[in-house]
């Protein structure tokens, strides 16, 4: 006989590990400092993408007159100015991403969590209908 809570269970489990269960479940193979630090890492390496990429095209349209006026310029000045919005910048993607990445860590353990609970009912059932040997 068809037991329909064993249907159920099985069908919710099933949608779940099909859809968003997939990315939860390989976050549950890290600690959570762990991949918080794994995220915060690729952020500051894509920001100091970025922020090279920007400075080569800001480079690059202000050549003129960098070459124009490439004796007159202060270069300490720019060069200080630069490492400090370096520093601002890597400074807010870290942290945003530490924050996120964190956040997103914590929702996937309570989906987990359930998830987790609802094998347990499965499980209790499948033993509940198996006869004891």
């Amino acid at each position: 006989m068809l037991n329909n809570n064993k249907i159920r269970l099985m069908t919710k489990l099933a949608v779940y590990e099909s859809k968003k269960g997939k990315e939860d479940i390989r976050l549950s193979k890290y600690y959570k400092t762990d991949y918080v630090r794994y995220q915060v890492l690729k952020s500051i390496i894509s920001a100091t993408f970025a922020y090279l990429l920007i400075l080569v095209l800001v480079f690059v349209y202000k050549s003129e007159y960098i070459i124009k006026n490439a004796v007159g310029l202060d270069y300490k000045t720019i060069g200080t100015n630069l490492l400090g919005i370096y520093i601002v910048v890597v400074a807010v993607y870290g942290l945003g991403s530490m924050v996120g990445y964190s956040i997103r860590y914590d929702r996937s353990r309570k989906k987990l969590s359930k998830y987790f609970r609802l094998l347990n009912r499965l499980n209790k059932i499948y033993k509940d209908e198996t006869p004891e040997s």
